[in-house]
This record gives structure tokens, C-alpha cells and sequence, in this order.
């Protein structure tokens, strides 16, 4: 442990971490649930570590929130299907939490704690991990230095560096490099990723590019949906379905009147639109969009289908599903923050569409420079595209198979992943 940052630390960062949490808990619903459910962690993790056979090895994954632990599952449940030991799963935040409650391979669910020393410390006081997996950048400093302080093994998976990121700047880097001096490993996605890290000051050997789990994840996904029935066979039989997923209002406002177009030319189109937040609000305002121009029709509703061209879908959780009906994607949040999740529309082979804010996805940027996914800035992109892409069925075979082939041909991180932690457990 170098002294210094440990006292910067802990005097300086520390008390200001509290200070935003308690202050950002007053104005922010999702802070506030985060800080109220730790209050009871101990006595959570006191109750679910009784009965466990300690005499088994204690694996620990920690994600930050639900995107990252979708990365980690594959890991985990090839672990418990070749291991005998216990599963300890903690996030950062409440939605990763609370929606992973009732994961069947983790016998140990929780937050990890706020990062003192004294709760990082008590922490593994009662876990006692025997090896310890961080998914992509979610790890503490004190954890990580009470990690060290015990010789408890630590990896970092799927792990991402950007040559633009703040852990670039000059003293940055001095205090990663001090951080994870005593890493088992950095396991990253990419070979850029890989020399990123190196330039961090990491041990050469102690870096290595072995892929990203989200393509197994997805693909993995995308073979157990092929068995679920959203929709009664033959429902689509003879249509263009167009699915648009996580929808915000930025990216409505943009490809609803294209939509509203292509149907005017193309009577065999069929919407399916998956806002990112199904709200009885923001359903309503999509309704209000099509209304008196495309029949719609609430996906709950369905058992009252009478051809509208337009599927709303007010549920949460079957969007990967949803892409397996589709000849073309558009994914979301491309006009606002930045893309959601490409590879799960690109696992089935079709086309996927975009808006310009992809910086937040190298998929995104990788499948616009193959050809499978294609960048639109505002409504006449759009059409262009959509339209080329519901008129050429070659046109669109060619773009989908490009997408199709990137995410199989990058499947197989997990293996290499469990290949480089056999040994700690």
C-alpha cells in the first residue's frame, strides 16, 4: 500500500464521498434506496451466511449495477457447474440488488459496503472470500487495500480503459498504479484495452486480452429465447417487423414520423417499440403520437389484436426476445446519453440502426465501420436507411449477416476468463 494515497484518500475523498451520498440521498430516489437498504447489510449477511458450508471456497463477484452482472453470469454459472463452492454477489447499486435477489446460482446476495475502512474490513471479517472478481471498473479503494492487507486474490474482468479516460491523467495514474499494484490479474476486452492498462503501470504479465463476456451472455440469451412465445407462430407471417428498442422521447421524436412515412409506403410494416422506461406516462405519449395516423395497441392488450401496425410494449424484460421477431433494430438512447445494449438485436443476424451518441459502445462503433450497423443524425438519415433497408431484402441479408458473424466470431471470453481463475479455486 503506498502511505500517501491512503491518507489522501481517506482524509480528503472519503468525507466528500459521504457528504455527496447523504446530500445526492435528499434529491435522488435511487441514492436514498441505496443508502437506506445498507443500513441493514450486516444483518442481512449474518443471516444468509448462516448454514453455508464454510469448508467450501468462497467466490466473490461484485458488479456495479445490473449491466455489468449480466457480464458476470456466464462466469458464474459455469463455475457452480464445475465447482463445489459458495457464490457471494454484491452490487453497488439498489437496481442491481433488488433485481437480482432471487438469482438461482449465487447463494449469497448483498450491497457492498461504503468504501471506509472500517465497513470494507468488517465486510470481509464475515465473508471471508477466498477469491475475489471485479467486472469491468467497479472496485474501492479501501476494499481493494483491505484485500491486499489479507493476500485474498483479486481479478479484474472485462475490464475497459479508454486512452481518453480521467485514469489517464498524470496523478491518476500514479494512484492506479499504486492501487492495483497487487492485482491477480486484468482480464481485458480488448488488445487496446490491454495496452491501456500497461501504460497504467501494471505488470506486462499480469495483463491480458481474453475478450467480453456480454457476447457469451447475449448469445446465450438469445438461444433461450428462440424457445419463448411472445407472440402465437405465425403471427408476423407476411410482415416487416421493425423492433425499436429502449426508446427515449429524443430518439421517438426523431424515428416516430419516419415510422409513421415508411408505413405510408410499405403496408406490410410492422412497428414494435420497447420504451426504456414503460411508464403509464410515457406509454400515453407514445400512444398520443400514433394516434388518428397508425393503429396501436398495448402488448398486455394483445389477446384483443386486430392488426394494428403498431405494438407498444408496457412490460419490462423481454426486449432480447423482442429482437428474435425482427427483421431490423433501432436501439435507444443514441439521441440522448448514450446506446443501450447493439449486441442483442446483432446476435439474430438483422440490421441495427442508431443514433449519433455511441461513444458509451464500442460494439456500436465496430458494427457501423463493418456495415452491420448504421448511424443516423436526424429524420432524413433515417428514412433513408429504414427504407433501403425494408425495400432490399439483399441489402438487408448482407447488413444483418455482417452483424450476426462480429458477435459469434468474439464469443468465448468465458472459457478463457475460467481458464485464468481454475487455478485460485
Amino acid at each position: 500500500m503506498n502511505t500517501f494515497w491512503y491518507f489522501f484518500y481517506n482524509i480528503l475523498i472519503v468525507p466528500l464521498l459521504k457528504l455527496y451520498f447523504l446530500t445526492a440521498g435528499l434529491f435522488n430516489e435511487k441514492v436514498r434506496t441505496g443508502l437506506r437498504d445498507r443500513k441493514k447489510l450486516f444483518e442481512n449477511l449474518i443471516i444468509d451466511l448462516t448454514g453455508l458450508d464454510r469448508r467450501k471456497k468462497m467466490v466473490w463477484f461484485h458488479s456495479a449495477s445490473m449491466g455489468e452482472f449480466e457480464q458476470a453470469k456466464p462466469i458464474i454459472e459455469k463455475i457452480k457447474k464445475e465447482h463445489d463452492v459458495n457464490i457471494l454477489i454484491t452490487f453497488f447499486s439498489p437496481s442491481g440488488y433488488r433485481n437480482s435477489l432471487n438469482y438461482p446460482f449465487a447463494d449469497v446476495i448483498s450491497y457492498i459496503p461504503l468504501d471506509t475502512t472500517f465497513l470494507s474490513g468488517r465486510f470481509l471479517n464475515f465473508t471471508r472470500p477466498d477469491l475475489v472478481v471485479f467486472m469491468r471498473y467497479d472496485f474501492w479503494p479501501n476494499m481493494l487495500w483491505q484485500l491486499d492487507y489479507r493476500k485474498i486474490p483479486y481479478f479484474i474482468v472485462d475490464a475497459t480503459m479508454r486512452r481518453t479516460s480521467k485514469r489517464m491523467l498524470p496523478l491518476s495514474i500514479n494512484f492506479h498504479r499504486a492501487l492495483l499494484k497487487n492485482v491477480a490479474s486484468v482480464l481485458t476486452v480488448s488488445e487496446d484495452d490491454k495496452k491501456n492498462f500497461e501504460d497504467l503501470g501494471i505488470k506486462n504479465d499480469k495483463i491480458k486480452s481474453v475478450g467480453d463476456t456480454r457476447f457469451d451472455r447475449v448469445y446465450q440469451k438469445s438461444q433461450q429465447a428462440k424457445g419463448k412465445k411472445l407472440f402465437k407462430d405465425g403471427f408476423f407471417n407476411g410482415k416487416k417487423v421493425l423492433v425499436f428498442g429502449s426508446s427515449w422521447e429524443n430518439d421517438e421524436e426523431v424515428i416516430v414520423p419516419v415510422v409513421i412515412k415508411l408505413m405510408k409506403h410499405d403496408p406490410d410494416l410492422i412497428l414494435i417499440i420497447a420504451p426504456h422506461e414503460p411508464t403509464v406516462i410515457h406509454i400515453e405519449k407514445i400512444e398520443y403520437l400514433f394516434a388518428d395516423k397508425i393503429p396501436s395497441i398495448r402488448f398486455s392488450y394483445l389477446n384483443n389484436y386486430k392488426n394494428e401496425r403498431v405494438i407498444i410494449i408496457d412490460s419490462i424484460g423481454i426486449l432480447l426476445t423482442l429482437y428474435y421477431y425482427a427483421d431490423a433494430a433501432y436501439v435507444g438512447g443514441s439521441f440522448k446519453q448514450g446506446i443501450h445494449n447493439v449486441l442483442e438485436p446483432a446476435v439474430y443476424g438483422i440490421p441495427v440502426v442508431f443514433g449519433p451518441k455511441i461513444e458509451n459502445s464500442r460494439e456500436a462503433e465496430i458494427l457501423a465501420k463493418k456495415g452491420g450497423g448504421f448511424i443516423v443524425n436526424n429524420q432524413k438519415q433515417a428514412y433513408r436507411i429504414l427504407r433501403t433497408i425494408f425495400i432490399s431484402e439483399e441489402f438487408r441479408k448482407k447488413a444483418g449477416k455482417i452483424s450476426g458473424d462480429y458477435v459469434k466470431e468474439n464469443i468465448g471470453a468465458t472459457e478463457r476468463i475460467i481458464n485464468e481463475i481454475n487455478s485460485y479455486l
